[in-house]
């Protein structure tokens, strides 16, 4: 049988650090390694640069469940927030709207949307694992849970987003007198006496019945459809197929309605890496679906911090910072990149330096001959 001294992780490296005497948390320390023992190239003050849905608060309805990340969880991350959403089979979202953008990549399950834009057009489908949805600030919309339920991930084009604050139309009518809502809608004052009371516990997420086939949903407006699709098909794009893994990219030049959100889907295998980058526009919010990964963020001035990463976790990196995603577990991993743009960008350092004359490298790093010769004019994107 291993003995404690064997399976407790210590900030001991080589001679540096000493055990611990005081209280733990051995869980926590576990998942995070190189914050208990960081690597010795990690140097300075960087903030927070991590939080997992599996520490944010899970508000619960009779439909399903929602738990969030924003800059009160993460206060570095103030270009976007997520949410973490679960809906039964015929759980309801409600029709509500908001002031942000919605992003969002469907985790399992199925569900139907609906919208319906400011000239009047509709919009529905159904969408399934990998598929994603965007709907522009201020447009109405739903979600509901198909035959199996859903569960998927929200991405907010705002840190100050929270899911608590959204605009209900239960919440509306609650808020409105009934001689007006029976002038505008036509109708007497008695329409409007069964209205729900308990809105904090009854609606949000509510519970539904699972809706029969989308053909027979559908609601024909006069005005037609909308334009472009608020729906995408994602894992129906070729991947980009890299050494180590393959990447897909979506953004408003594929996907016309997601003019605020970009991001990339990438793959990595075990023993693989996303290459040394940093992105030249915009911060990286990023969510964790599969895996084990480490992440070293490089600030300038010295200063370097390692996190790690497993499914349900969210990282960020502050606009320029160079990192990397290495897979250091035994299966692969797959995270999503999002950014607040309406196009991704990445600088490789392979690319930069492999496009730069040689002599003015070397002189830089003193590099033999054969690691100049190693250097690539294209991108390598997931390493081995």
């Amino acid at each position: 049988m291993p003995t404690r001294q064997s399976t407790v992780l210590e900030p001991i490296r080589g001679s540096s650090g000493a055990s611990i005497l005081g209280p733990r948390n051995e869980p926590l320390e576990r998942e995070n390694p190189d914050i208990l023992r960081s690597p010795e190239t990690d140097a300075g003050t960087i903030p927070n640069l991590k939080f997992s849905f599996s520490a944010a608060r899970n508000r619960l309805a009779p439909g399903g469940w929602a738990r969030e990340v924003t800059i009160r969880e993460l206060p570095i991350a103030t270009t976007m927030a997520g949410v973490n959403m679960r809906l039964q089979p015929g759980g309801i979202r409600e029709l509500h709207w908001h002031k942000e953008a919605e992003w969002a990549y469907m985790l399992a399950g199925r569900a139907r949307l609906t919208a319906v834009d400011s000239q009047g057009r509709n919009f529905i489908d159904d969408v399934g694992v990998g598929d994603l949805w965007n709907f522009p600030a201020g447009i109405p919309h739903s979600i509901q849970g198909l035959e199996e339920g859903c569960e998927f991930l929200l991405v907010f084009d705002n840190g100050n987003f929270s899911e608590n604050e959204t605009f209900l139309i239960s919440d509306w009518f609650a808020h409105t007198p009934c001689d007006v809502l029976a002038k505008n809608f036509g109708v007497s004052e008695a329409a409007f006496a069964n209205l729900p009371s308990d809105i904090e516990h009854t609606r949000w997420i509510l519970s539904g019945t699972v809706p029969g086939p989308l053909a027979k949903d559908t609601v024909r407006s006069p005005e037609g459809t909308v334009p472009a699709t608020f729906s995408y098909r994602l894992l129906e794009d070729k991947p980009i197929k890299a050494a180590g893994g393959q990447v897909r990219i979506v953004d408003s030049h594929n996907f016309p309605a997601a003019t605020t959100i970009a991001a990339a889907l990438v793959d990595i295998e075990p023993g693989g890496m996303r290459e040394l980058h940093w992105h030249p526009n915009v911060d990286e919010w990023q969510y964790f679906i599969s895996g084990r990964a480490r992440m070293t963020v490089f600030a300038s001035g010295g200063k370097a911090r390692t996190f790690d990463y497993q499914a349900g976790d969210v990282g960020y990196v502050p606009f320029a910072m160079g990192h990397y995603v290495e897979n250091i577990g035994d299966e692969p991993v797959r995270f999503l990149e999002m950014f607040r743009s309406d196009h991704y960008a990445d600088v490789s350092l392979n690319q930069w330096m492999a496009l730069t004359t040689p002599e003015l490298v070397r002189a830089h790093l003193n590099l033999d001959e054969a690691t100049m010769g190693k250097l690539r004019k294209d991108k390598p994107i997931v390493v081995r």
